[in-house]
């Protein structure tokens, strides 16, 4: 059963992230940035998120930028979902490089 609550926190925590950060990324042209997973600890304290972010070749520097600024998201992330949590979870970023991944085996297996 806390299993369910954990995925259901995590739909919820993925989607709002999403929209903050599509919301952020109007405003850089050339710059997408998507929310590929998110998982919350069982006690619902840390919640850690992958994001993919294309292009790729700005994907350190926008981790980077996104660490720098991790308390203004989650200050953001917790007025959206206010009414659905008691306690915001810690933030933690990592970069999802599955798709350079594929890119580099697709490479490997046409040679």
């Amino acid at each position: 059963m806390q299993e369910t609550r954990q995925n259901k926190i995590a739909r919820l925590l993925q989607k709002e992230l999403s929209l903050i950060f599509q919301s952020q990324t109007r405003m850089m042209h050339g710059v997408m940035i998507s929310v590929t997973r998110c998982r919350v600890s069982p006690d619902l304290s840390v919640c850690t998120a992958y994001l993919s972010v294309f292009p790729s070749e700005k994907g350190e520097e926008i981790i980077e930028n996104v660490n720098a600024n991790v308390k203004s998201v989650r200050y953001e992330l917790g007025t959206r979902v206010r009414n659905q949590l008691r306690i915001i979870p810690e933030l933690r970023f990592f970069i999802d490089d599955s798709l350079d991944y594929i890119d580099h085996i697709d490479e490997l297996l046409k040679k």
